[in-house]
């Protein structure tokens, strides 16, 4: 009974009661959201915060953060110019992913790897065609720098790759064939071009969205404390469950705006595919939008200053968000204490939700789960917000 009591209490709106007492709310909330749009019309911060900080961070991250290496410097060392070197050089030369730079001495090479002027070194060997369809091995040897390994993957795939397609046309110039191997068909499901753009913009969406919706309530609510005018907001007939509606209903309507133009944005300028359809990302953006405001309005129940705000927001919502969204690095290969931690972090969900919306579609098997753990988070903060909520001034 004690918790039923305490329920009615936290979710009990004022205009629940007679039709007179309904309508006076239904006034007081509407009048209360006027005031409030004219604030965020008047304020240039709140526009900033909506619309403005998603082109730039969607600008910074879309262009500035990728997966994909291209153009590579490699060391190209070639010990006898002839007809092969000079073809297999060549082929190096046509691929999107390496850069090569021409070297006639290994030391040389070396020097440029150790001064970070190139990234992997390759020895051509003047019988490498020769030597491979005799079934004598490759004299082709590739050297990379392992200090960092992700790119030292890349370098090896990217020369075992030009080695190869070179050594296929060369062996049908020659007439001849290749010897027996291992055939792989690949199926790329989702993301077939292999554009990392299109698995980071959704992942950048959800960043934003999670920096705008608990920067608008903190800072906003914090300012008013800082102006005096949440004060005189208090002494007015209109309830801390008003005031509080008033305000997150403007934000919410901020929010889908920003979330419009990331979209937007997302589909034309960068050219990520949209599979889903409109209604589910609403929806998601929706739930995931009450998490990020209970969030914001939590902070400010905790601050009445914008600076110390600004900073909580940026510890608690937006750093959780990029490291451990699963936004750039994959959870699977965290730490297992750490995969527990991601889950607390309400971005997770939605990072898993638009990617799965823009590459796949409307899988509900994957949205569900993650639509119900943001729901989950709307509830706790709005909760907690209600609960600190108070019509006291200290």
């Amino acid at each position: 009974m004690r918790a039923r009591a305490i329920w009615r209490a936290l979710i009990r709106a004022p205009f629940l009661g007679s039709a007179a007492g309904s309508a006076a709310a239904a006034r007081r909330i509407g009048a209360l959201m006027r005031k409030e749009s004219l604030q965020v019309v008047r304020d240039p911060s709140s526009i900033a915060i909506a619309f403005v900080l998603p082109l730039i961070l969607l600008l910074l991250f879309g262009y500035g953060v990728s997966l994909d290496i291209r153009h590579l410097p490699v060391a190209i060392v070639i010990e006898n110019m002839n007809a092969d070197t000079r073809s297999l050089f060549e082929s190096f030369a046509n691929s999107p992913y390496i850069r090569p730079v021409a070297m006639t001495n290994e030391r040389d090479a070396e020097d440029a790897l150790m001064r970070g002027e190139v990234n992997g070194i390759v020895v051509l060997r003047g019988d490498a065609a020769r030597r491979h369809l005799g079934g004598r091995g490759s004299s082709a040897q590739v050297i990379v720098n392992g200090v960092d390994a992700n790119t030292a993957r890349f370098v090896e795939a990217y020369a075992r790759g030009a080695a190869a397609t070179w050594l296929r046309q060369d062996a049908l110039k020659r007439g001849q064939a290749l010897p027996a191997g291992v055939t792989v068909e690949g199926r790329v499901w989702f993301n077939s071009e292999l554009r990392s753009t299109n698995f980071i913009v959704p992942g950048v969406i959800a960043i934003v969205m999670t920096l705008i919706g608990a920067m608008l309530t903190a800072l906003v609510i914090a300012r008013e404390w800082e102006r005096g005018t949440m004060e005189a907001m208090l002494v007015t007939p209109a309830s801390m469950a008003e005031l509080t509606m008033s305000r997150l209903a403007v934000y919410f309507l901020l929010g889908l705006g920003g979330m419009a133009v990331s979209v937007l944005m997302g589909i034309l300028l960068f050219g990520v595919p949209f599979r889903g359809s409109f209604g589910a990302l609403l929806l998601v953006t929706s739930v995931f939008l009450l998490a990020a405001l209970g969030l914001g309005l939590l902070i400010s129940t905790a601050t009445r200053s914008q600076f110390v705000a600004g900073q909580i927001v940026i510890v608690v919502s937006y750093m959780p968000a990029v490291m451990l969204s699963g936004f750039i690095f994959d959870i699977d290969s965290m730490p297992q204490a750490v995969q527990w931690v991601t889950r607390l972090v309400p971005a997770k969900y939605f990072v898993a939700c638009l990617q799965t919306i823009f590459l796949a579609g409307d899988v509900w098997p994957v949205i569900l789960p993650n639509l119900a753990g943001m729901a989950a988070f709307a509830l706790v903060f709005l909760t907690l917000s209600r609960l600190r909520l108070r019509r006291r001034l200290d």
